[in-house]
Parts: C-alpha cells; structure tokens; sequence
C-alpha cells in the first residue's frame, strides 16, 4: 500500500478538502502512475453533490488522468516506466462478457468498474485523479502519443471519448451535417472533433455569446436556441445531433432539427427525467439515442485521432486549492473550456 495526497469530499455536499489516500501495492499486471494533470468534469460535481443518486464518501473524483509510468508490475507488457498515459471513466470490468469481449468495455453486462465512486473486484471504493498517484491494471490504460501536451490531453479521456464515440458511431464525416448542442468542456471538444472528422458543424447554444468561440474552434455555423426563428430555419436540416448539456432539454423541438433517419444523441445526463411526445421521432422515422465514453480500444484511436490532428483540449489549468471555487465556475458556465488541477499543487 502507497499513502498519497489527495484532495476528497468528506460527504455529500461538501466541499472538497486535503487529505491523504491508501494505494493498493502494485500488482503482477498493474502500472504506477505519477498523475501530472487531472481534468474536472461536470460529472464530478454530480457525483460529489449526489445528483446522479446515493455515493460513495470520503469520494475523490476525477476521471481525466494523464501522468506518467513510474513503476509496473512483474506481469506488464504494455507499459513500461517513464511512458506517457492515461485514464479515463473506468478501471476494470468483467472481461468476459459479449461488450467486453467486443472492446466496449464501458457496457460491461456485469457493470464496469468506475475510476472512482465505485467498488473495486477487491471490494474496496475507487478513488480517483484529484491525487498524486493511482494504480490501476494496464488493460484500462491508454497510451498519450507525444504529439500531445498532457495537460490539453487530460480532458480527452472523458470529454474527447464522450464526443468522439457517438460521432464516430452515427458517421460523421465529409456530407453529413452535424449539430453540437451546447458549448461546454464536451461540446467544445465535439466540435473540434466532428470538424476534423470533416462534417459541416453547427452549434446549438442558449445564446450567441460564445460564437467568436465556437467558429475559432471549427464550427461552420452557430445558433441560439433561445431563438424560435433557429428552429423554424433549421427545421429538417441535420443527419446527426449530438447534445452534451446535463440541464432538461425540449428535445421535441431538438428532434424537429433532424432529418429523415437522423439522430438526437444524448451525452449529457440531466438529472431529473425527460418527457417525450413520441411522435417527435414516429415523424421521420428519427432516433433518440445515448452514448457513454467509449472502450479501451476507441479510447485509443480518439487519442490517435487527437495527435494526428493537433486537438487538445481548451482549458484553464488551476492549483488544487481552487477545485471548489472551479466548480462553482462550471455550474455558472464560467470556464474555456475545461478546468484541469496541477496535481503537483496536491
């Protein structure tokens, strides 16, 4: 067992404080990694204030981790020390089930194994990023090519994999028309992303404060929803609709932006329950959809992807003693584009 540094909300609700963790001794096939950045989700602060349902406390969240290899165990193969890594939403899974087997580990029958707020197979919590080091078996580690600074690739191992999986999934690509609803720590990265992959992208946001932002990023066009006339032009117009907002949405009115045979997919998780007029997608024959990260394997690519590229993250790199105060910022909507903690201030 390591004793590590960490920062850690005691109980539901409150903030997060200093503390000091037990890492489990490096196992036959584990990698040690010395965390350099850890990115803040807004699924962190679900989870930290319990929206998402009852938790697991003292929680030390953080699920995008980028550091580097000091130790392996006698067992690894993939890894070695002083190689560039990462880990995202999840550490184990069953490894035998068809969507294991298949590489989409995050769909594990028997439930994959969260980087933090989760039982561990050894029945012990998982603790997350907001830490100076983490063990955590090879199979559920990604390799951070060198193209890419660890602290822009942090936020990749959830919001690059959240967007890319579904946009890579429904096909977006040279003519098809995409829409990004919403211009957070995902949609930034899902507009990077869908404008690589060669899609005309539009964003969806509440207002057009954030536009200059969004054409920057690679967005071909940028509306507000808080304007009806946007739904009244754009009625029909897009094969794929990715929203990455946690707030209730009119997705009636999302679904009437689809084309015949388009897709609404959902990344973001509103805590309460949506409603739905299902003539909404009777009318098109339209799908509404959802997607969660991605597998190992994707995880992979997407980084690939992201070298190739140049795509990193926008963020705003703070000392751990700020986390309450970003994540104040993130429920304003006040950060570009992703916070991400210099765990060397832990």
């Amino acid at each position: 067992m390591t004793t590590v540094a960490a920062y850690a909300a005691p109980a539901a609700k409150s903030p997060l404080e200093r503390t000091t963790i037990e890492r489990r001794a490096v196992g036959e096939f584990d990698v040690l990694i010395d965390i350099k950045f850890a990115g803040i989700c807004h699924s962190d602060i679900h989870q930290v204030r319990e929206g998402w349902g009852e938790a697991i406390f003292p929680m030390v969240p953080g699920h995008e981790i980028a550091g580097v290899v000091t130790e392996v165990g006698s067992g690894v193969t993939k890894f070695r020390a002083g190689d560039r890594v990462g880990v995202g939403c999840m550490v184990d899974s069953c490894r035998e089930c068809e969507n294991c087997l298949r590489g989409e580990e995050q769909y594990c029958l028997k439930g994959m194994v969260g980087t933090y707020n989760a039982i561990g197979k050894d029945g012990e919590p998982t603790y997350g990023g907001y830490a100076e080091k983490i063990v955590v078996d090879e199979n559920y580690v990604v390799r951070i090519p060198d193209g890419l600074s660890l602290d822009v690739a942090a936020p990749l191992l959830c919001a690059g994999i959240t967007t890319y999986s579904p946009l890579r999934h429904w096909n977006a690509g040279p003519g098809k028309k995409v829409a990004i609803v919403g211009l957070g720590g995902l949609g930034h990265m899902a507009v990077k992303l869908a404008h690589a992959m060669g899609a005309e992208v539009t964003v969806l946001s509440q207002s057009l404060r954030k536009k200059d932002d969004g054409l920057k990023l690679g967005a071909d066009h940028y509306h507000a929803t808080s304007d009806p006339k946007t739904f009244e032009e754009l009625a029909g117009t897009f094969d794929l609709i990715v929203s990455t907002v946690s707030a209730p949405m009119d997705f009636g009115a999302l679904l009437s932006l689809l084309k015949v045979d388009g897709a609404l997919v959902n990344v973001g998780a509103p805590e309460e329950p949506v409603s739905l007029n299902l003539f909404s997608v009777i009318g098109g024959r339209k799908t509404l959809a959802g997607s969660m990260i991605g597998g190992i394997r994707e995880t992979q690519e997407m980084l690939d992807f992201c070298a190739e590229h140049g795509i990193g993250a926008e963020i705003e790199l703070i000392a751990a003693s700020e986390i309450n105060e970003a994540y104040e910022r993130v429920l304003a909507s006040d950060v570009r584009y992703r916070f991400v903690i210099d765990t060397a201030t832990i």
